[in-house]
Parts: C-alpha cells; structure tokens; sequence
C-alpha cells in the first residue's frame, strides 16, 4: 500500500511537470508568433521579409516545442504499450522534420530570389548540422526499433547512443534558436537594443522560456522514478541476451 502511494506521489508531479512544459511550449511558439507578426509584419511566402519570418517560427515549433514532445511520449502515456509509443514517437519527430523542412526552403528561398549569401553564419551552420543530424537519428531510429529483422543484441547496443544523441540535439537545438534570436536582433534593432527596446525584451522574455522548457523537459527525462517499467517481453529479452553475452542459464539469471 504504501508502495503504490509513493508510485502515486510521482505520477502526481510528473503530470505537474509535464503540464508546465507544455504551457512553455506553447507559450515559446505563441511569443514567436506575437514577436515576429508585431515586429516584423508577420507571415507570406511572397520572397519579401515577412518570408523570412516563416523560419524561426517553423524552427521553434519543429525542433524545440514537437521535438520535445515527442521525447516526453515515453514519460506521460505509461499505459500505452511499447510499439504504439515507438510508433508515435516517429511520428511527431517526422511531423517536426517536415515543419522544418518548410522553415529551411522559406529562407533558402528567400535569400536566393534576394541574392543574399548562405550558410556564412556560426548560427547557420549550427543549424544545418542539427537538421542532418536529425534526419538521421530519425532514419537509425526507425531501422533499429521499427523496423522487423533488427536482433534483440543491435537494437541494445544501438539504444543508449540513440537517447543520448536525442537529447543532445535537442538541446543544441534550443542553444541554435538562441543564436538565432541574437542574430535578428543584432540586424534589426543594433541601435536600440542596449536601450531595453521592447522588441528586445520580448526576444529576450522567448529565449528564456526555450531554455526553462528545455531544462524541464531534460529533467523528467533523466528522472529515474518516471521511467516506464519493463514489460515481461522485454524482461525475457534482455535475461536472453545476458545469457547469451555473459554466460549462465536463464534459470540462474533469474535468481540473481
């Protein structure tokens, strides 16, 4: 009894938790909106500025606010089971990727119908680095946990580097729309923007709730408490890999 209240204690904060990124989350991609349609003129797809706009929004909403949702997939839906999680976690990242798609062909397009330069840019280079990175943590996800034929042993050499270069990517996401907003900044409001322009202050009001967001959703991820149990399939697997990787009988194993 008391066992199943502590569970109940966690699942309690861990819904706290996940409702207040999601309020960051939506608030980060709502301030961009407000921030970039106020400021800038808002939104088209004419190869005038207001295309160039279409970027940033597309990238706070692609690589931070889907990206981290479709990390949290495997902390809020605990009763759902494992391959419908892997399933929608694809999903919402190839949902992300192709928002970004969209953000990337805006300003290419852009800048190539105005004649400006790409790619010259720490914050550009950054950018495409994660976005190639992204693609392919997506197709070695979908090959190594969806995919039939991939053996039990890949799959367990593959899993950790697959989380640890997921969350590093989102983080170095978040850190590149950062670099991002100093760069419009800088371009548009030089002058102004030791002054406490209020465009600035609201830039700078996005910037932290990317990284409170950022840090909230790394915090439920490496909470160990808000793991989901392993599945007596899994349990088996993995008792079968030890086997196989370390010697002993599954018999023996289990008693360990």
């Amino acid at each position: 009894m008391e066992t199943n209240s502590v569970e109940g204690c966690h699942i309690g904060r861990l819904r706290w938790l996940v409702a207040g990124s999601q309020i960051l989350g939506l608030a980060s991609v709502i301030m961009t909106g407000v921030w970039l349609g106020h400021y800038h003129g808002g939104f088209a797809w004419d190869r005038t500025p207001h295309q160039f706009n279409v970027h940033p929004l597309c990238m706070v909403l692609g690589m931070v606010f889907l990206y981290g949702d479709a990390i949290l997939v495997y902390r809020t839906l605990r009763n759902e089971g494992k391959t419908t999680l892997k399933v929608l976690h694809a999903v919402i990242h190839l949902i992300a990727l192709v928002v970004v798609i969209v953000g990337i062909a805006a300003v290419f397009d852009l800048h190539i119908a105005k004649k400006v330069p790409n790619l010259y840019s720490l914050h550009s280079w950054c950018g495409l680095s994660i976005i190639i990175l992204f693609c392919l943590q997506w197709v070695m996800g979908l090959a190594f946990f969806l995919f039939p034929g991939v053996t039990y042993s890949l799959r367990t050499i593959y899993y950790p580097y697959h989380v640890f270069f997921g969350l590093a990517l989102f983080i170095l996401s978040i850190g590149t729309c950062l670099t991002g907003i100093t760069e419009v900044l800088l371009t548009s409001i030089r002058d102004t923007y030791s002054k406490f322009d209020p465009q600035g202050i609201l830039a700078n009001a996005l910037g932290l709730v990317l990284v409170c967001f950022g840090l909230l959703v790394g915090y439920i991820l490496t909470r160990s408490e808000w793991k989901l149990p392993v599945s007596s399939e899994e349990e088996a697997l993995s008792l079968h890999f030890k086997t196989l990787t370390e010697g002993g009988s599954p018999s023996s194993l289990r008693r360990q």
